[in-house]
């Protein structure tokens, strides 16, 4: 019984473990105490500490049991002396004398055992202590996680103490047991116990009279490991920090000549996006839009931001009566389609421009879509069967639908006894005797992309936010998974929550592709520098493939992954701080930036941004994220991780002079509730039946200035409303204007060289003129004052 607990214990949870200690690469990185490399404590330590658990445990209870059975032979009457006397079996043996339980050979073979067995115990306790010395290495007892001065100078010594005590305890044990002397028996586990309990209240007194009262000078050298090794296990020692003077003068040539810049600022949300989605594109009640993402393409040649959803199918949406076992793994295979839109363009109406929309797909750009059903997704939750009787469900066309058959290769034959069988697994008895199958019928399943994943590499973390993309060379439809290699064992790393898990080591080594319509997954290497991926690739050497086999058309959409650098940035927070004494006194600790976002206050989060870096060449598709100083709103730096090409995955940190304040997002906030032209037009909105929804605050770097935008939605107070996309707002310096579009803003902001110049300015600002004096009637009659300055201006300017 034990036997079997163990070995499914095994097989369960440490069959990995084995593989990573067999195969475990080194990462070149020593810890600073024991000098070991710290692949040992990530690939060779569980391993042994589960086996010592088990092994201990498996002795424990193997001597509870010999006692226990050794207790029950007491009872048994001893075998009389002369045995060959002819006497009637029940008075063959009489009652054992407890008194000599030290004597006879039946005695000597139980005290044996007993012997032995307590002998290891004691052994493996002492190696356990040997153990637990690098263990210390994740001690939470200092100012910072791993081994602290106490740790080191107390525990350590006791723990190495106690090993070699365990040594002597297992023979002064064994041999008292042998030889029937109890004091013997005692000696070793009282001195063990004393030891243990003097190390205790030892590490206690130097912790509080030693370390306390001078506690950065003893702490500093293991405050400096925290530092080194947490920015090491999150990536974070190769961030390069680039000062941001933030002192140009932004005009209307500079913009013009950020032109894409300004192009590709995001004044949609892919919140209020999603369910603008699902009710103009979702074209029947079964399809759903379950996410937004956002991705750059070429559109027309011209490289752009947009958002991108697939149309999935959702089965459970589907009418109770028409959710037959037919229907559901059948007629109603796949989604269809993707839509898309800009980022930077909306329609009259505030709803978002689509660049690809309806069924079948219309694209309003150079892109095309040669496969648009969608097989494998996130909603696809159950099996399909292909190749029967029946046509599939492929798309509604106006009063009737369209059908076809899937002429993939996904799939498991339900040829001859894998009907049974797999009639059994799914228990479904109509899979069995259904009429519409045919020996070319094939089962598919695991289609839902996570789970896929999860089956295929269960090792792996993986990232909750799937997204699609377009390849467009072939025209399909793929999926992109970002895989994550992790540990909780590294030396000195200060731990943190990761999708669910406790980590202290991380790195986003794996991108894997599935395609929508195949289902094929690959798993492909995009760092080659991760020891913990290295030793999986020898593992499981058939199952990752290089980053060089992946099509160059699914490369360009590769993404830093948002879960990723949020955990980085939460990180850096702290642990941009080199100096151990302003580490120490939490001088320089930075906080996220906040921002209002629809109707209330949250943390802002990293946003996708194209803009030009300071060493580049051409805008660049980035995730930008913004910190202030602790508890305050101005903005101390940005956070940056580059995308595209041959710079991916490098991060670097614009740093504000500490001399001046730059404005953070709360900030720019403030100022839009205290304008008096903003402010009180979202009260009259409020008054009119509409819910004022303000959408991200997205801080664009152009050139060695920084502009803030931040887009408005009206939703009307009805259930079925949409959140309309009615107003921008950029501010840039102390200056805070709102217009219908951001072209409009731009150009109130900066003036109308950004568009035009020569003989055709004038006629611009004429129209411009109209047009600010049409928006501003309409908004509000307190406008009246401004009204009649742009009037006279208008007058100026046709004369």
């Amino acid at each position: 019984l034990i036997g079997l607990y163990m070995s499914f214990n095994i097989s369960r949870n440490l069959w990995i473990k084995f593989l990573y200690f067999f195969n475990g690469k080194s990462f070149n990185i020593l810890d600073p105490i024991f000098n070991r490399d710290m692949g040992f404590y990530i690939f060779k330590l569980p391993l042994l500490r589960e086996f010592l658990g088990q092994v201990i445990y498996f002795l424990g209870v193997l001597i509870i049991i010999t006692l226990g059975f050794y207790a029950i032979m007491l009872k048994i009457r001893e075998p009389i002396e002369n045995e060959e006397q002819e006497i009637p079996i029940y008075t063959r043996y009489r009652r054992i004398d407890f008194g000599k339980i030290f004597t006879g050979n039946f005695y000597t073979i139980a005290l044996r055992k007993i012997a032995v067995i307590g002998g290891l115990i004691f052994l493996l306790i002492g190696a356990n202590y040997y153990l637990k010395g690098f263990e210390l290495m994740y001690s939470p007892r200092g100012v910072a996680y791993g081994a602290s001065y106490t740790d080191v100078h107390v525990s350590l010594l006791s723990y190495r103490v106690i090993s070699v005590l365990s040594v002597l305890t297992a023979l002064l044990f064994s041999y008292g047991i042998l030889k029937g002397k109890k004091k013997i028996v005692t000696l070793g586990p009282l001195l063990m116990a004393g030891v243990i309990i003097i190390s205790s209240m030892s590490a206690l007194v130097v912790q509080q009279l030693v370390v306390e009262p001078d506690e950065l000078s003893k702490e500093k050298e293991y405050l400096e490991y925290n530092i080194e090794f947490t920015q090491k296990a999150f990536n974070l020692d190769k961030v390069t920090v680039k000062e941001f003077p933030a002192e140009q003068e932004l005009t209307a040539s500079v913009i013009e000549r950020n032109r894409d810049t300004v192009d590709n600022i995001r004044i949609n949300d892919y919140r209020p996006l999603q369910q603008t989605y699902n009710q103009i594109q979702g074209i029947r009640l079964y399809y759903g839009f379950g996410d937004v993402d956002l991705d750059r393409y070429y559109i027309d040649g011209k490289y752009s931001q947009v958002f991108i959803s697939p149309r999935e199918l959702d089965i459970s949406k589907l009418d109770k009566e028409a959710r037959t076992w037919l229907n559901t793994h059948i007629k109603f295979t796949h989604g269809y389609g993707v839509v898309m839109s800009p980022v930077n363009r909306v329609t009259k109406e505030g709803q978002p421009e689509l660049l690809i929309k309806n069924i079948p797909p219309i694209t309003e750009s150079s892109l095309q879509i040669s496969r648009p059903e969608i097989y494998f997704g996130e909603m696809t939750n159950d099996y399909i069967i292909v190749g029967t009787k029946e046509d599939e469900f492929d798309y509604p066309a106006g009063s009737d639908n369209s059908y076809n058959r899937y002429e993939g290769n996904a799939g498991i034959s339900l040829n001859g006894f894998n009907r049974l069988l797999y009639s059994y697994r799914m228990a479904s008895m109509k899979m069995l005797v259904s009429n519409v199958l045919t020996d070319e019928s094939r089962i598919v399943f695991y289609r839902n992309i996570k789970d896929r994943v999860k089956r295929i590499a269960p090792f792996i973390l993986y990232d909750d936010n799937p997204y699609p993309v377009i390849d467009e060379d072939d025209g399909k439809i793929y999926w992109i998974i970002d895989g994550y290699t992790y540990s909780d064992d590294y030396p000195y790393s200060q731990p943190i929550e990761f999708l669910g898990k406790k980590v202290n080591y991380l790195r986003n080594s794996i991108k894997i592709v599935i395609d929508s319509y195949e289902g094929d997954t690959k798993f492909y290497v995009y760092d080659e520098n991760d020891p913990m991926l290295n030793t999986l690739k020898d593992i499981f050497s058939d199952l990752f493939v290089s980053v060089d086999s992946m099509p160059e058309s699914i490369k360009r959409h590769v993404k830093y992954p948002q879960d990723y650098f949020n955990i980085q940035s939460k990180v850096y927070r702290n642990y941009h701080v080199e100096n151990p004494v302003v580490f120490y006194n939490g001088e320089d600790i930075w906080d996220i930036a906040n921002e209002k976002y629809m109707d209330g206050i949250q943390t802002i989060e990293s946003n996708y941004v194209m803009f030009k870096l300071p060493d580049g060449t051409r805008e660049e598709f980035a995730l930008l994220l913004p910190y202030t100083p602790r508890e305050k709103a101005n903005m101390t730096s940005i956070l940056v991780a580059r995308n595209d090409g041959e710079q991916y995955g490098k991060l670097f940190l614009y740093k504000f002079s500490k001399d001046k304040t730059i404005q953070g997002p709360m900030m720019i906030e403030s100022r839009i509730d205290q304008d008096s032209t903003i402010s009180p037009q979202f009260t009259l909105w409020g008054q009119e039946g509409s819910n004022v929804l303000r959408g991200n605050v997205i801080v664009v770097p152009i050139e060695d200035a920084l502009l803030y935008v931040e887009p408005i939605y009206l939703q009307a107070d009805n259930e079925n409303s949409l959140p309309e996309m009615k107003r921008v707002i950029i501010s840039y310096k102390d200056k805070i204007i709102m217009e219908n579009d951001l072209e409009s803003a731009i150009k109130k902001m900066f003036g109308n060289e950004s568009k035009v110049s020569g003989e055709n300015n004038e006629e611009n600002t004429v129209e411009s003129l109209l047009d600010k004096i049409n928006s501003l009637f309409n908004e509000s009659k307190d406008n009246i004052e401004k009204l009649e300055i742009l009037i006279e201006e208008l007058n100026n300017s046709i004369k």
